[in-house]
């Protein structure tokens, strides 16, 4: 099952469900966070109360794309309790990509503090079930503030070095009122960052981060397949000026979700009731590694089948500051 959401032509949203091709209003669901607090409130799955309240109105969600009324899949009511966070290094990548990262780490003598956390990933990141494995890098992104709607643009800082983007999976994630964190399904998502800010120096790792985000614009719902395998595309000019495949899924990565999702909720401080987090896994898969530098007015798509409709967002640049922000004393 694949949730999403749709502005309303008068204002407002919609919640849209669909399996397969066929995709239709969810009846008297105020949004996708709604139904979720209903689920927690209830002891249901997320698809049992959707089942409850039932089916209305048919929808066209490419027509919706082509319209731009596309809305994130879930969001919060107040977008300072939406918390986007991310992992990396986390992702083998492909077979070939494997072998020579398996081959660096055994002859190397030297490792850089990345080949030695993603050793530590090869490691220790795939515990046995109930165990606790090795920490991954972690990062912070921001609030829902920064959270963009599949279809609108990601707009990089005038401050930034650049941005690219990042195809990954997120988990979308619910706090109910004991504290307890529940998934509500799995998003495709475009980690977007400032990648010439990265590579000055790997500690400005949590700047280049500091940037829009998009995710969706489908919500799956379930179980997630172990082995997803998708595309990412920059169009300039409606041209395609590159094209890779990506892999994700825990058939790839150095790392379980349930160890990620542990090493994350850990914290007291992303187990506060009613918040929503929205958590991107990492990937192996980036333009700016392949030397390519994306421009404005470029669009990033993404997409792998198990999500439904694709992720496109266009590059934007946003105008120089005038100076350097101050602080006023009170």
């Amino acid at each position: 099952m694949l949730i999403s959401q749709i502005s309303r032509p008068g204002g407002g949203i919609a919640v849209v469900v669909r399996d397969g091709s066929e995709a239709a209003v969810v009846k008297d669901a105020a949004s996708t966070y709604a139904l979720a607090q209903e689920a927690i409130a209830t002891g249901r799955s997320l698809a049992a109360v959707v089942a409850a309240h039932g089916l209305g109105e048919p929808v066209d969600l490419a027509r919706m794309a082509e319209e731009g009324r596309l809305l994130l899949p879930v969001t919060h009511p107040d977008p300072a309790h939406m918390h986007m966070t991310g992992t990396g290094l986390t992702h083998l990548g492909s077979a070939a990509t494997r072998d020579a990262m398996h081959a660096k780490l055994e002859g190397a003598e030297v490792l850089t503090d990345s080949m030695k956390m993603f050793r530590m990933g090869l490691e220790g990141g795939r515990p046995a079930k109930g165990q606790v494995g090795v920490q991954p890098e972690w990062f912070y992104k921001g609030n829902g503030h920064i959270a963009v709607a599949p279809g609108k643009p990601l707009t990089s800082p005038a401050f930034a070095g650049d941005g690219g983007e990042e195809p990954e999976i997120a988990g979308v994630y619910l706090i109910g009122p004991d504290g307890r964190p529940h998934r509500l399904g799995w998003a495709l998502g475009n980690e977007f960052s400032d990648h010439v800010t990265e590579r000055i120096n790997y500690l400005f790792l949590a700047h280049s981060k500091l940037r829009e985000t998009s995710f969706g614009p489908e919500l799956l719902v379930g179980e997630l397949p172990a082995d997803v395998r998708g595309t990412s595309r920059i169009r300039r000019g409606g041209r395609v000026i590159w094209e890779k495949p990506f892999l994700s899924g825990e058939a790839n990565m150095s790392h379980t979700f349930a160890n990620l999702e542990h090493h994350h909720f850990k914290y007291d401080l992303f187990r506060q009731p009613g918040d929503l987090h929205v958590h991107m896994f990492g990937t192996a898969t980036l333009s700016f590694a392949d030397g390519i530098r994306a421009e404005p007015g470029d669009v990033f798509e993404i997409e792998a089948a198990p999500f439904g409709l694709a992720l496109r967002n266009p590059l934007a640049q946003a105008p120089a500051e005038p100076g350097a922000v101050t602080v006023e004393a009170l």
